[in-house]
């Protein structure tokens, strides 16, 4: 837009006087001393000693604590860079909220629904170590520990039970990123017992010593938690085999398989132990049987080596992929999954990622699940080697809680069916941030983000996303790679390559206004002075003798639609 058209609006007027240079500004240092709110009462940030910055790390940290009955302990936890949790076997939760650079937010787990005298309490936590539109790459770390009524019963690298932990090995650690916006994928060799890991204590040669790492500064969730309901297939689509081996006239490798390097990074192609994407490009379905059947859990879909089986979920849904496996023989099972079907068939690569998650399996009975969330609706189950038994195949939702008591209802079922699927879309891209997309990059883009954020106030009646959204562009001290000024173009995230969207910029700050407006947060909004100054100074650069910006830097992106 103009800048001279957009000074002159009413509206932006409104804006410039938040932006106003003259004003006096509240100090960022200030308004950062003041956002935390978070702490442990003795766990201190752990991780495998000198292993804090390996790429791909997959940590197990596994205590086992006394709890008298008729308590209600609470786990608080912190992590770099994804982390899940099992209290007795049960899945309790998955995190964390995101937080910006150098902060960390602190998630809260009651665990007395699973409670027992004895309890076995299992984290494992991912540590990536590179570059994505969607986590930080941030040093790994554990901060974690189990409270009752003011006792510390067990923590990382303070009083109570301390943690054991074990590198997890079975997730194979040197393959594909997901996608150019994404970390990697999930690859798994299991015998039997590793997807129950925390079942068994781990051999004293098995436990790595872990060090005690600086202190990281602690910020409150706000948000609400995910519900995690289980969701079943509502239908099984088709049988078929599947053909090995199929020429490829030009295989396709993504950019975030062939331009692994300092601005993208990852294990390049050369060093991976497999690369599913160019194996699962010479494998399709050579028949096909349609069944069109109503899905039993109680039921088991048997697969042979080199048949197929797709099961249909019914609508898109976020969330992590999980069944009970069991098999005779080693067996190779390769979950493909797409939003739709492309001619009756699941096409991993169409979103230009690599929609799998692959697991080699010795004989035995798993009870699988995938550690990232995934959007799909369409999950074909793949017997590459051996035979296998899956039942009970579900998705573990990943989605907003906080949208179940808005209502909408009107005489056109035609709308009620659009209020559904737009509760739906939000849900699934309303977790801890505003998300462009739940899948191929899970990323909290500005100008997406004034849209879902009027939304969200909608469906949800209020703005705690919000809130956190501009938290995390207040607190960091600078946004590296971009210039003096710019605001990142998503973020979390880390651009490397300096990329940046200037027209996004724009967008915050309409934003900001309308957040004031529905939230009356006035402390915040003047915390971000600073940082719309700096902005406003940045443009400044680019106005030419009309008063119009022009020869703006970096990417300026029309939104557009292949629709």
């Amino acid at each position: 837009m103009a800048m001279e058209e957009y000074l002159k609006s009413t509206r932006t007027l409104i804006i410039l006087g938040v932006l106003c240079v003259a004003c006096t500004f509240s100090s960022i240092s200030v308004a950062r001393g003041g956002a935390s709110g978070a702490s442990f009462d003795s766990a201190r940030p752990i991780w495998p000693t000198g292993r804090e910055t390996e790429k791909n790390l997959f940590v197990g940290f596994r205590v086992v604590f006394d709890c008298p009955d008729q308590q209600d302990p609470l786990l608080r936890i912190a992590a770099s860079s994804l982390y899940r949790v099992y209290l007795n076997g049960q899945f309790v939760g998955h995190g964390p909220a995101r937080g910006p650079h150098g902060h960390y937010r602190v998630d809260e787990w009651s665990l007395g629904a699973v409670l027992r005298e004895k309890n076995v309490l299992a984290i494992e936590v991912a540590g990536y170590n590179v570059n994505s539109y969607y986590l930080l790459d941030e040093p790994a770390f554990l901060q974690a520990e189990v409270v009752s009524k003011g006792q510390v019963l067990a923590s990382t690298a303070g009083t109570g039970t301390a943690f054991n932990a074990t590198v997890l090995t079975h997730r194979l650690q040197k393959v594909q990123r997901y996608s150019f916006q994404r970390p990697f994928i999930e690859y798994y060799r299991l015998n039997q017992g590793d997807s129950l890991w925390w079942d068994r204590p781990p051999a004293e040669s098995a436990q790595v010593a872990c060090s005690t790492l600086g202190h990281k500064n602690l910020l409150i969730r706000r948000v609400g938690y995910p519900r995690f309901l289980k969701r079943q297939p509502l239908q099984i689509v088709s049988h078929g085999t599947l053909q090995r081996d199929v020429p490829v006239t030009r295989l396709w490798k993504d950019r975030a398989l062939v331009n692994i390097g300092p601005k993208l990074k990852g294990y390049s192609e050369n060093e991976l132990d497999v690369v599913p994407s160019i194996e699962l490009q010479k494998i399709q379905s050579a028949s096909r049987q349609r069944v069109n059947q109503p899905y039993r859990s109680d039921k088991a879909i048997e697969l042979s080596e080199n048949t197929f089986s797709i099961v249909d979920l019914g609508t898109n849904l976020t969330g992590h992929i999980g069944a009970s496996v069991h098999c005779t023989q080693p067996t190779k099972l390769y979950l493909t999954f797409d939003e739709i079907l492309a001619r009756g068939d699941v096409d991993f690569k169409r979103l230009g990622c690599v929609n799998t998650v692959c697991y080699e399996l010795e004989p035995g009975t798993y009870a699988l699940e995938s550690f990232e969330p995934y959007t799909l609706r369409y999950l074909k189950l793949n017997v590459l080697q051996g035979a296998c038994r899956v039942d009970n195949l579900y998705l573990r939702e990943h989605a907003n809680s906080e949208t179940e008591e808005a209502r909408f209802s009107c005489s056109d079922p035609r709308l009620n069916q659009i209020f559904e699927a737009a509760r739906e879309t939000f849900k699934q891209n309303a977790t801890d941030i505003f998300m462009d997309c739940p899948s191929r990059e899970r990323a909290g883009w500005l100008c997406d983000s004034f849209f879902t954020s009027r939304v969200a106030f909608t469906l949800c009646g209020n703005t705690t996303i919000e809130k956190n959204l501009f938290e995390n562009y207040l607190l960091p001290e600078k946004f590296a790679h971009l210039p003096e000024g710019m605001l990142p173009m998503c973020y979390p995230a880390d651009h490397y390559d300096g990329v940046f969207i200037p027209n996004w910029a724009l967008w915050f700050v309409v934003q900001l206004e309308e957040y004031q407006a529905r939230s009356g947060d006035r402390e915040l909004v003047d915390a971000l002075k600073p940082r719309l100054a700096a902005l406003y100074d940045y443009f400044q650069t680019f106005t030419n003798e009309d008063g119009l910006l022009e020869s703006l830097d970096s990417w300026i992106f029309v939104e557009w639609s292949k629709a």
